[in-house]
């Protein structure tokens, strides 16, 4: 019930113009991670890429979430749904680039069950997060 209402005052408050799932999703998961206690943050990461001319830039990657409470911190990327193998490397790209061993979430709308990809990522179901106060 928390959750709907918080999603609610969230729409209200900037009246109703913003209809797009992965925002929404991303707003609910932010305000669980508070409910919970855990001091919130953006998370940016620096890839090093090749521009159009050959040369070598550093480039800002975005974690949705770096949840921090005591000294327990976790990197939580949330993603409405991830249908092409494209989307799925935006997404995951970032956690890659951390450097170090914080554990790493992935909150989908796309799934059920829960499941650890090759690299230890969590894929989680945004109804089991919701429901599962001890996955993080």
């Amino acid at each position: 019930m928390r959750k709907i209402l918080s999603s609610g005052l969230r729409n209200a408050r900037i009246k109703f113009r913003q209809q797009d799932m992965t925002h929404i999703m991303e707003n609910i998961v932010y305000n669980e991670l508070r409910i919970r206690g855990f001091s919130v943050d953006v998370g940016v990461v620096y890839s090093g890429e090749l521009n159009q001319n050959k040369n070598s830039v550093r480039v800002p990657r975005e974690i949705d979430f770096l949840a921090s409470k005591g000294g327990k911190k976790v990197y939580i990327q949330s993603a409405f749904a991830l249908p092409t193998e494209e989307k799925t490397l935006t997404e995951l790209k970032p956690f890659s680039l951390t450097g170090d061993s914080f554990h790493k979430i992935i909150v989908r709308g796309d799934i059920k069950k829960r499941w650890y990809d090759d690299s230890g990522i969590l894929n989680i179901g945004i109804t089991d997060f919701l429901l599962d106060e001890n996955v993080i």
